[in-house]
């Protein structure tokens, strides 16, 4: 469901302003509409984070721009609090704007991303806090996913082999 929405909002609200949607999670706004924050990225490499209010109508589905900003204007990504299960953070721009994901690993999603983004693109190094740093830097396992897979796939064929050598022969 997620890529089907992903590939929507992709062809109706970024596409036509020359950007990539890259990451979104669902934040809570309102219990009568569906919003996202968005990251994408436009030809010129510019980071945006974007609200996009999602609505169904009989005709069809319709998505708003709410608010935007620069990745590069972003100080601070506070999560709150780390010790506990809390999908509440506030993001400092010029002005604080708090935020509620839909769950804790969405919270940490849009983390990833940001630091990914902002290590990528060549942005001043983002400051996060109130966030387990375990879950949000990158690692060889976030940030190298094919050398991953192929990992596993030599150590399941290793095991395959393992399994047929026990096996006696007819």
């Amino acid at each position: 469901m997620s890529s089907l929405l992903k590939e929507e909002m992709q062809k109706r609200v970024f596409r036509p302003k020359g950007q990539r949607l890259e990451e979104f999670i669902e934040i809570t706004e309102s219990a009568q509409k569906r919003h996202f924050l968005c990251l994408s990225v436009a030809t010129n490499k510019d980071v945006r984070i974007s609200v996009v209010k999602y609505t169904r109508s009989s005709a069809e589905d319709q998505y708003e721009t709410m608010q935007e900003w620069f990745l590069k204007d972003l100080v601070l990504l506070d999560g709150k609090n780390s010790d506990t299960d809390d999908p509440r953070f506030v993001m400092h721009f010029g002005t604080v704007h708090p935020m509620t994901a839909v769950s804790c690993a969405a919270k940490y999603s849009l983390a990833r991303a940001l630091v990914a983004l902002s290590d990528s693109h060549g942005q001043k190094g983002l400051q996060v806090v109130n966030f387990d740093k375990t879950y949000i830097q990158p690692t060889s396992v976030y940030s190298n996913r094919g050398d991953c897979m192929v990992l596993m796939q030599i150590c399941f064929y290793a095991f395959n082999l393992v399994c047929l050598s026990l096996c006696p022969a007819p």
